[in-house]
């Protein structure tokens, strides 16, 4: 089974993903969420210098936010650098991008990189576009760059069954990433592919705890907090601005969310609340929200539990045909990472 880290993009990201490839890690996943974090496209620039094995990739891309001659431009110029260790993971974001956008745009990426003249929309006129001088060496169109999709829905699951493309998720419990897997290989099926052809990656934010240290201690809530916190963003999206929640609120922690709701209907400014909302989204836990954080929540939306119990779940994870565990890491929590490198050590 391979293993993957994730991580807020930032100049110093390169760190990570050194220690990430000497621990044995084979995948690091940068996120490209403008406005919350640096830069996907030059952090992983830097780790391309700084690594020699390990396997970069966004985590995940969202198209709407970069035109897609950009995008196979700099996936272009990161495999000069580091050619054939290039991953394309890509997603419609919290604003759910029409899935068949996102077609076009996986289609106008692949055509430049495969060298092809691609017809595409650009500032509202049909054009022609390619690479001009692609055998010149500065950029790599030569090394294939594999395609990785978030989805969930079964119209997303049968777009990345007829791209053939690798397929990724967020499991919050073992049961539900089974489930999800059930459900991507029947439309993997449907496209009449082999079962052992689909490469299906997990991600699971948690915090490794020491015996006797409780889900929501300091540390966990700085490794786990930010994912447990997603649950409360996107369930005010839904009350906001009417964004779809892909996240069930268990009845457990409706209380929780529904305190913080109250909470973040007064978020200033009023004409945009969602500002104050996804401050810190999936990199910190902010101060307006911690009273809603509990050990319960985290425990409901993460990985967060002792070695043994962590271990056991990626087995079954794996049992059950995963081919990639990924875990995020959240800023300023980086020595996490030698806690799952042991766990990864475990499944060498």
């Amino acid at each position: 089974m391979d293993f993957g880290i994730a991580f807020a993009s930032s100049t110093e990201s390169w760190r990570v993903a050194e220690r990430a490839e000497a621990l044995g890690f084979t995948h690091a996943w940068f996120y490209d969420t403008q406005m919350l974090t640096a830069d996907c496209f030059v952090a992983m620039g830097a780790a391309a210098v700084k690594t020699s094995r390990i396997r970069l990739g966004t985590g995940v891309l969202v198209p709407s936010n970069r035109i897609a001659a950009v995008t196979a431009n700099a996936f272009a110029t990161l495999n000069q650098i580091a050619p054939g260790r290039i991953d394309f993971g890509v997603g419609t974001g919290l604003g759910a991008m029409k899935l068949a956008d996102m077609d076009e745009y996986i289609r106008v990426v692949y055509g430049l990189l495969n060298e092809d003249t691609v017809e595409t929309k650009i500032e509202g006129e049909q054009r022609k576009i390619r690479f001009l001088n692609p055998e010149k060496g500065l950029i790599n169109t030569k090394d294939p760059i594999r395609l990785h999709v978030s989805a969930y829905g079964p119209k997303a699951r049968a777009l990345t069954a007829r791209h053939r493309a690798a397929w990724m998720c967020f499991v919050d419990t073992v049961d539900r990433g089974k489930a999800w897997l059930q459900e991507m290989h029947a439309s993997w099926a449907n496209a009449g592919h082999a079962a052992d052809a689909l490469y299906a990656t997990a991600w699971a934010p948690g915090c490794v705890l020491a015996p006797g240290e409780k889900a929501d201690s300091p540390r966990a809530l700085a490794q786990a907090g930010p994912r447990a916190a997603v649950l409360l963003h996107r369930a005010a999206d839904v009350a906001m601005t009417g964004w779809q929640n892909t996240s069930d609120v268990p009845e457990a922690v409706a209380a929780q969310v529904a305190g913080y709701l109250d909470v973040a209907q007064r978020f200033e400014p009023a004409d945009a609340r969602y500002l104050m909302n996804h401050r810190g989204h999936f990199v910190f836990v902010k101060d307006e929200e911690r009273p809603f954080i509990s050990a319960e929540l985290i425990r409901r939306t993460t990985f967060t539990a002792t070695e043994p119990e962590i271990k056991q779940r990626i087995e079954t994870l794996r049992d059950a045909g995963y081919s990639q565990f990924v875990i995020p890491i959240t800023p300023g929590t980086e020595d996490a990472i030698e806690d799952w490198g042991r766990i990864r050590k475990a499944f060498a």
